[in-house]
């Protein structure tokens, strides 16, 4: 486990300077010249050209790279051209938004997913259960961007029970702080619910079935802890992947739902930053997000031997 851990952690660095690779190019393809952007329509030709050495965007773009592989090598991600503070500092302000939503997104998703699913599979073939599987595929189906408008039209505009838009303050109160929560979240809920519920309805009408899940009730054991004990941890692994993979799409920035409700999180920053071509924040944050999505794997992959100790790991491959 130890070697497949470090195996892990060495991979990750390969994978990491690959996505550097990419988002540098791409960055550096997008239209429009930062400096310009920076100055404003007023500036001359004298002060973008100024700006522009001063950035370093006059350099062939292999001495950049170097240069923004070597700030990254010691921890520097740079300034931002627009904001005129240290990524890091954009970073450390911005990503607890984003965890706050992601996490009540999430248990929104777990406490309605999760037992919508496993009462799917003990009543499979029933109306509930074709009810289920409707609801689950529009989940699925449904568009973010729709949805949050729809919510903000009908629970905002038309009702007037939530704020439209912005992130609320616990120094204004609770009241205030979760009023601004709740309709973000919800939206952010939809598609991770709809998955959480069909991984767990399938993995649970696989096990339910076999012979050790007959062997319990045989012995006069409840439903319930014939369900919640011998049946639902077994068929955890699938949901787990699942999980890992919502996980590292929420902490990543969920672009259209910030952006939708204006929520102060990663997601809005390199909406913003990307409008102010700020490439410097853009691909920083990319780097950022990847590393969560490798991290998040590597935790998923760690909970996996925990769930089912008889998983098998090696250091050259995944999981057997």
């Amino acid at each position: 486990m130890g070697k497949y851990i470090v195996g892990r952690i060495l991979n990750m660095i390969p994978t990491l300077l690959i996505v550097a690779i990419i988002v540098f190019l791409i960055t550096r393809l997008l239209p429009g010249n930062p400096a310009a952007v920076m100055l404003g329509p007023q500036a001359s030709a004298a002060d973008i050209k100024a700006l522009t050495e001063e950035l370093g965007l006059n350099q062939p773009l292999y001495i950049q790279f170097v240069d923004y592989i070597g700030n990254l090598l010691q921890g520097d991600l740079g300034n931002s051209l627009t904001y005129n503070k240290p990524v890091i500092d954009l970073i450390l302000e911005r990503f607890p938004n984003t965890v706050i939503l992601a996490v009540c997104a999430l248990i929104i998703s777990i406490v309605i997913g999760v037992p919508a699913g496993i009462i799917a599979a003990r009543k499979q073939n029933s109306i509930f259960d074709y009810l289920f599987t409707t609801f689950s595929l529009i989940g699925v189906s449904m568009p973010i961007f729709w949805l949050g408008i729809m919510l903000v039209l009908f629970f905002s505009v038309n009702l007037g029970w939530f704020p439209a838009t912005g992130m609320g303050s616990m120094e204004a109160g609770a009241g205030d702080f979760f009023s601004h929560l709740i309709l973000p979240s919800i939206a952010l809920a939809t598609i991770p619910t709809a998955q959480f519920a069909r991984i767990t309805r399938s993995s649970m009408l696989e096990v339910i079935s076999q012979d050790y899940v007959k062997t319990a009730r045989s012995k006069g054991l409840s439903e319930f802890i014939v369900i919640c004990k011998h049946a639902f941890k077994n068929a955890l692994t699938p949901l787990l992947t699942v999980l890992g993979l919502q996980v590292s799409s929420m902490l990543g920035g969920a672009v259209l739902t910030e952006t939708i409700f204006s929520w102060p999180g990663i997601g809005l920053l390199i909406i913003d930053a990307i409008g102010k071509r700020d490439f410097v924040v853009v691909q920083n944050m990319v780097i950022f997000i990847a590393l969560i999505y490798v991290v998040v794997n590597l935790v998923v992959d760690i909970l996996y031997k925990v769930v089912n100790p008889r998983i098998k790991y090696s250091s050259n491959k995944g999981g057997s």
